[in-house]
């Protein structure tokens, strides 16, 4: 773009080798993003955990597992659910958002070890899980399948770079180790969803009654299930926006559908929950948990609500704000169990310091940056949906 046409158009270009880059306030707020992320990235691994972090002994896990970790993993989860939609029920119709769905998978768990290196007071040590076994071990498997099932989204979104490069050998040797390779990839994501929320089981005296739950494991899998849908249609709906690509309304339409049972489900699954724990009179305390729970339940109720009415299901903008209600109540719910749940117990107020949010965003705007390149440069977009460039 010249830049004539640049200010015609309201904004300013610079040309570099590597092409044109347009200079919007969102690139300026994206590149002072990195800088400041990159600034406390130094500051973390020169001066320590302590000196960029509000986390203590009392309170030893903050925004970075409760967010970057336990909402990372989940908010990814659309990788395994599509997956299994498309190759394990054979339902084609909604294989054009299957790899946009892989990606943002990939780009999530990648990430998500990525935080995990922030929050570890020895991130050096990382690689102890490969060879240092203990199999009674929660976290242990966690750690497992989160390796695992990378591996497995890296192979599973290997053909678009074979794709882009003609690598025919590698698509033939991907074809034969590709229903192994999806169930196996289903597998481990069931595995450490679950698992995640037996992370929690070992706290019934810290966790808040309203969050503590025997049948936690279970919650944490149909939450991700629900969140996976959601974060594909958000996913869909700013790719639309982003590479002038037509919104997929039919398939769209189906993922709302299949939205409104796994959050129902998820939602009656949380009601039987209160009632055999007999935990509603604790919505009558006058307390922080209370409302933060009041909150969360609006968040997870209200979208299934909408999406009964074919209207809001058949509107692509009322779709996504539906879908951006779910993945907020998701996120309420992974930080009310990981910080809010767990104040009151340790007797800590725990605020996060503005190097732990500027991390979080870092890493949020990291994901977001690496997935516009990749889609843009590879085919991720398949049957004709390539971005235009």
């Amino acid at each position: 773009m010249s830049t004539t046409a640049a200010a015609m158009n309201g904004t300013t270009s610079t040309t570099t080798r590597l092409g044109t880059i347009r200079i919007t306030p969102w690139t300026v707020l994206f590149g002072l993003l990195m800088l400041a992320g990159v600034y406390v990235t130094y500051l973390r691994f020169m001066y320590g955990i302590g000196s960029v972090t509000n986390l203590s002994d009392s309170f030893p896990w903050g925004i970075w597992i409760g967010f970057d970790i336990l909402c990372g993993v989940g908010l990814a989860a659309g990788g395994f659910t599509l997956v299994a939609t498309v190759h394990i029920f054979n339902l084609e119709k909604y294989k054009p958002v299957l790899r946009p769905a892989i990606l943002t998978a990939f780009l999530g768990y990648s990430l998500v070890v990525m935080a995990l290196m922030f929050d570890l007071g020895r991130p050096d040590r990382i690689w102890h899980p490969l060879i240092m076994w203990n199999p009674h071990s929660v976290m242990f498997e966690v750690g497992w399948c989160v390796m695992l099932y990378s591996t497995v989204l890296a192979l599973e979104f290997s053909p678009a770079v074979f794709e882009k490069f003609g690598w025919q050998v590698g698509l033939k040797y991907f074809r034969i180790i590709s229903v192994p390779l999806m169930i196996a990839g289903v597998i481990l994501s069931t595995l450490h969803q679950s698992s995640l929320g037996s992370l929690y089981l070992i706290v019934p005296q810290k966790l808040y009654p309203l969050w503590y739950s025997p049948v936690m494991p279970l919650m944490f899998f149909l939450s991700a299930i629900a969140v996976g849908l959601a974060m594909t249609i958000f996913e869909s709906w700013h790719s639309s926006k982003a590479f002038g690509r037509a919104l997929e309304g039919d398939i769209l339409q189906g993922l709302a559908r299949a939205l409104i049972v796994a959050q129902g489900t998820y939602v009656v699954a949380r009601i039987m929950d209160l009632n055999t724990r007999h935990a509603w009179g604790l919505l009558t305390r006058q307390r922080t948990e209370t409302y933060l729970f009041l909150f969360e339940a609006a968040l997870m109720v209200l979208p299934v609500m909408l999406l009964l009415r074919e209207r809001i299901r058949t509107n692509p903008t009322a779709l996504y704000w539906c879908a951006l209600m779910v993945i907020f109540g998701f996120i309420a719910n992974r930080l009310n169990i990981s910080v809010t749940g767990m104040e009151a117990a340790s007797g800590v107020n725990y605020l996060p310091k503005w190097s732990e949010i500027t991390v979080t965003l870092f890493i949020i705007g990291l994901g977001f940056g690496i997935f516009y390149l990749v889609a843009k440069h590879l085919p991720v977009f398949t049957e004709g949906e390539e971005p235009a460039h």
